[in-house]
């Protein structure tokens, strides 16, 4: 399991310099991005994906969950009026979580990550967010050498958990 570490850099300078530090201790640079708010990202500087800027992950949970309710209610309901057989709830189940899943998902594509609210104000008041996926046994060796070598960093906050796939 990863962590996910989110630090506050002041500039694009501080960022590289950064970025390569993370790298020096191994850190793979598919785990490192970066957000900014106003100011455009150069191109070597790996920017957090759409997946990451947006809620279309949690959208899609949501949608999944609401479709395969509505999709067991709605076969539950042609069994008992029109006496169609038991695999009808296993067939509209399936499409509600397919139809919710991608609906929801394509309405959250527009809503910016709420996980990431709160680092908005800083991030349009001209800081960068670093996103860090560090292995769990590696954060605290991690979190002292940014202390340590960037003292410009601030804190954003941990999130743990984070699965090990891209």
């Amino acid at each position: 399991m990863r962590h996910r570490l989110y630090y506050f850099l002041p500039d694009i300078e501080s960022a590289r310099r950064t970025l390569d530090d993370m790298l020096l201790h191994r850190i793979e640079q598919r785990h490192v991005r970066f957000m900014s708010g106003n100011t455009p990202l150069p191109p070597d500087m790996p920017e957090a994906s759409f997946l990451l800027k947006t809620d279309v992950l949690h959208g899609a949970a949501a949608g999944m969950v609401v479709g395969a309710l509505l999709g067991i209610a709605f076969g539950a309901l042609l069994i008992v009026y029109y006496d169609l057989g038991e695999a009808t709830v296993l067939v509209t189940t399936f499409i509600g979580i397919i139809f919710g899943g991608w609906a929801s998902s394509m309405v959250a594509a527009a809503v910016p990550n709420t996980q990431l609210k709160a680092f908005y104000p800083a991030l349009e008041n001209g800081k960068i967010l670093m996103i860090a996926d560090v292995p769990a046994r590696r954060v605290e060796e991690i979190e002292n050498m940014l202390a340590e070598r960037h003292p410009e960093m601030k804190f954003g906050g941990e999130e743990p958990h984070i699965p090990v796939f891209p």
